[in-house]
C-alpha cells in the first residue's frame, strides 16, 4: 500500500485526536510558526463550532473571542449557509474568471458597489485580504504608468499597520516589533510614525497628538515630493497592531491632504468592513471619508470561504481607461470571483439583512465597550481601547521580555477558563462573532476579569 493510500485508508477510519495532532505537528506548517520549535507545537485541535463557541477534540467549550481571525461575523455552523454553498457547487463550481462571468459574481459586484461609499462602483475580486491589498497597490502602479508618471510610485503607510503577507502587502505592513527574516520592498515604502494616542508624550493632548500625526504625513510629502508618492494606505482602525484608534479628525484631515496632492487614498477595511463597527463599511459612515479604493475580505463571507475584493472608484477607473493607448490590466488569480465563494458572500449579506445584524451590533456595542472600559481597574492593565465589537487590553510591563510574559499569562488564564483571545506581545485583542448577545458579552468579560485577577495575583506574588 502506498503512503497516499495508507493516509486515505486512515481517514476513512476516523483518526484519533492524538493521531491528528501528530500529523499536524509533523507535516503542517502553520502561519507565524516559530521556526526554532515548529515541530514542538501542540495546536488546539478544533472539532466543531456553533454561534460564538467552538469545541476542542476533548469536548471542552470555548468562547471564540477573536471571531476566528476577525471574520466569523454570523457565526459558524449555519445550515442555511451550507445549503447555499452546496447548491452553488452543484449548479456551477468553477469557471475561468478571465473570460467568463457568473450570476453570483455579477450580483455580488453590484451589491458591493451599492454598499460602498461615493463612486466606488468597480469591484475586482481576489482570494483574500492580502491579494486585495496587492491589487490596490498594483492598480496605483498601473495607473501612474498609464499617466506617464513612472516615478510616482512611493507608498505611505503607518507603523503598527497590518496589510497582509504577500510581498507587496507585507512590505507596507509596519506591525512587527521584532525584525522579520523575510525580504520586503524598501525602495517603494515610507512609514509614518505610530499613531496610537496611548503612546503620546506625557502632557500632550489628544488634539495636539492629532496635529502631530497629520504633520507626519505633511512632512513625508515635503521630504519625498508629491510627484513621487502614489498612495497612502491606512486602516480605519489598526486592528492587528492592537486595535489602535487614531484621534478624532485624523482620517478626514489626512484624506484631504491626499486629495490635494494627487495621492490615492486606500482604505484597508479587511477587518472593519462587514459589520464590525455596525456598518457595511466604516470609511464614510464612521470616519467621514470617501477613499479611492477600499480593500475587503474576512467578514465578506463570514469566514465560510476565502474571498476578497478591491473596490475602485469611477475616477480611478476613468483615468486608467481614458488614455487611448490599448493596455491590459494584467492582474488576476485563478480563483478571482470564484462562484461558490461569491454565493457564500451573497448568502452572508442576505443573513445580515434579514436578521438585522448591523442594527444588532450598534445596539450591543455600548455594553461591550462599557465592560471593556471597566477593566482599567486592574493595575496590570495600561490601556483598554475599542470601537464597535473590537477591543484590546494592553498590559503594563517594564520591558519587552516582561511584556511577552504578561501577554502569555493572560492568554493562558483565559484559555484555561474557556475563552480564546488573540495575544499580541503584551496585548489581548478580541472581535467576537457579531451575533453575540449581551448575556454572552457578560460571559466573555466575566472570564476576562477572572483571568486578570489570577494574573494580577501571580504578578504580585512574583514581585514579592
Amino acid at each position: 500500500m502506498t503512503k497516499a493510500s495508507q493516509t486515505l485508508h486512515s481517514r476513512a477510519n476516523t483518526p484519533s485526536a492524538e493521531t491528528l495532532t501528530k500529523w499536524d505537528r509533523e507535516h503542517q506548517i502553520h502561519p507565524w510558526a516559530a521556526m526554532d520549535d515548529w515541530r514542538g507545537y501542540d495546536n488546539m485541535l478544533v472539532e466543531t463550532a456553533k454561534g460564538i463557541y467552538f469545541w476542542d477534540a476533548q469536548g471542552k467549550r470555548y468562547i471564540d473571542g477573536p471571531g476566528g481571525m476577525w471574520c466569523n461575523q454570523i457565526g459558524p455552523g449555519r445550515r442555511d449557509m451550507a445549503e447555499a454553498i452546496a447548491d452553488q457547487v452543484i449548479k456551477l463550481s468553477y469557471t475561468s474568471p478571465f473570460s467568463n462571468a457568473t450570476e453570483p459574481s455579477s450580483v455580488l459586484a453590484k451589491k458591493l458597489a451599492e454598499m460602498a461609499p461615493g463612486d466606488l462602483n468597480n469591484v475586482f475580486f481576489t482570494t483574500g485580504g492580502s491579494t486585495a491589498v496587492d491589487t490596490a497597490l498594483r492598480t496605483m502602479q498601473y495607473l501612474n504608468n498609464r499617466r506617464g508618471m513612472p516615478e510616482k510610485k512611493m507608498i505611505l503607510a503607518r507603523e503598527k499597520g497590518y496589510h497582509g503577507s504577500t510581498y507587496l502587502a507585507h512590505s507596507v505592513t509596519g506591525k512587527e516589533r521584532d525584525k522579520s527574516k523575510f525580504d520586503f520592498e524598501t525602495r517603494l515604502v515610507h512609514f509614518l510614525p505610530d499613531v496610537n494616542p496611548y503612546r503620546r508624550p506625557k502632557g500632550t493632548s489628544v488634539a495636539d497628538w492629532c496635529d502631530a500625526k497629520v504633520a507626519d504625513l505633511e512632512a513625508a510629502i515635503t521630504e519625498l515630493g508629491a510627484d513621487k508618492i502614489g498612495a497612502f494606505i491606512a486602516e480605519p482602525i489598526l486592528s492587528s497592531g492592537g486595535v489602535i484608534i487614531p484621534p478624532e479628525g485624523y482620517h478626514r484631515r489626512t484624506w484631504e491632504i491626499c486629495l490635494a496632492n494627487d495621492i490615492l487614498y486606500i482604505s484597508d477595511e479587511v477587518v472593519t468592513g462587514f459589520g464590525r463597527l455596525g456598518q457595511w463599511f466604516a470609511s464614510e459612515s464612521v470616519f467621514g471619508i470617501v477613499p479611492d479604493m477600499i480593500t475587503s475580505a474576512k467578514g465578506l463571507t463570514s469566514g465560510y470561504l476565502p474571498l476578497g475584493a478591491c473596490i475602485i472608484s469611477d475616477r480611478v477607473m476613468e483615468q486608467m481607461s481614458g488614455l487611448g493607448e490599448a493596455s491590459s490590466f494584467t492582474n488576476g488569480y485563478t480563483y478571482s470571483a470564484h462562484p461558490v465563494s461569491c454565493a457564500a458572500a451573497l448568502k452572508n449579506i442576505e443573513i445580515f439583512e434579514s436578521e438585522g445584524i448591523l442594527e444588532h451590533v450598534r445596539e450591543v456595542s455600548p455594553h461591550f465597550q462599557a465592560r471593556l472600559t471597566a477593566l482599567t481597574r486592574f493595575d496590570i492593565v495600561g490601556d483598554v481601547r475599542g470601537m464597535g465589537l473590537l477591543g484590546c487590553i494592553e498590559g503594563k510591563a517594564e520591558n519587552l521580555e516582561a511584556e511577552r510574559t504578561l501577554g502569555a499569562q493572560i492568554d493562558k488564564a483565559c484559555e484555561d477558563l474557556g475563552l480564546i483571545v488573540r495575544p499580541l506581545i503584551n496585548m489581548a485583542v478580541f472581535s467576537p462573532p457579531l451575533i453575540i448577545t449581551k448575556d454572552q458579552i457578560d460571559e466573555m468579560f466575566d472570564i476576562l476579569e477572572q483571568a486578570l485577577e489570577k494574573v494580577s495575583a501571580d504578578v504580585a506574588k512574583a514581585a514579592s
